[in-house]
């Protein structure tokens, strides 16, 4: 498979971004994205595709381009639709279905059939779950930060307790995670990026 690069993504990201705003903050936590997943491979022992996993990580949230209003203010009731939105975006530019799947498989440590039927969610009912290692990195590797009004990193912890409203299997699956792939060293790069910790 031939992978965009990073020029290329990020030329996708400007075509996409409505002002440059939504630009800054949505490519800023992408790139912010990688470099965490880029250091949990560096210390992780697993063969993973650090090619795609780049590629993945800074395309996961480009569907939230397609959240913003005419004004330039961000749909927040609409926000866990982005992962699809950017999943057919990334198809239609034709992009294979292994890296479209970065943008559906990210949220919150999975969505399955019966999350989406349960809590009425506005999404088509399937199951939009990491299957490979390299996307459970970059969606494990999305938890430690957020786009909030200011962006900020996450600690594991503070994730941890935001997730457990969806239920202690989503707590357990993050847990899972942290084993598979350690935990990042948050304080260098809220330092480098200037983002506070909670």
């Amino acid at each position: 498979m031939i992978l965009p690069t990073v020029d290329d993504i990020r030329a996708l990201h400007e075509k996409y971004a409505p002002t440059r705003e939504a630009f800054h903050l949505v490519y800023a936590h992408c790139e912010i994205v990688w470099k965490v997943a880029e250091q949990l491979l560096a210390a992780d022992g697993h063969r993973l595709d650090s090619d795609l996993v780049r590629a993945g990580a800074l395309l996961h949230d480009i569907g939230v381009y397609r959240l913003y209003d005419n004004g330039g203010r961000l749909r927040a009731g609409d926000y866990i639709r982005h992962g699809v939105l950017g999943h057919t975006i990334l198809r239609q530019e034709g992009f294979p279905e292994r890296l479209c799947r970065f943008c559906s498989c990210h949220t919150g440590v999975g969505l399955t059939r019966h999350d989406i039927e349960r809590q009425e969610l506005p999404l088509p009912v399937a199951d939009y779950v990491a299957e490979t290692v390299e996307e459970q990195l970059v969606m494990y590797a999305d938890k430690f930060h957020t786009k909030a009004t200011p962006p900020a990193f996450v600690s594991f912890d503070a994730y941890a307790a935001h997730v457990v409203r969806f239920g202690t299997e989503k707590v357990d699956a993050f847990h899972a995670l942290r084993a598979e792939f350690g935990e990042p060293d948050l304080a260098s790069l809220s330092a480098h990026y200037g983002h506070a910790l909670s």
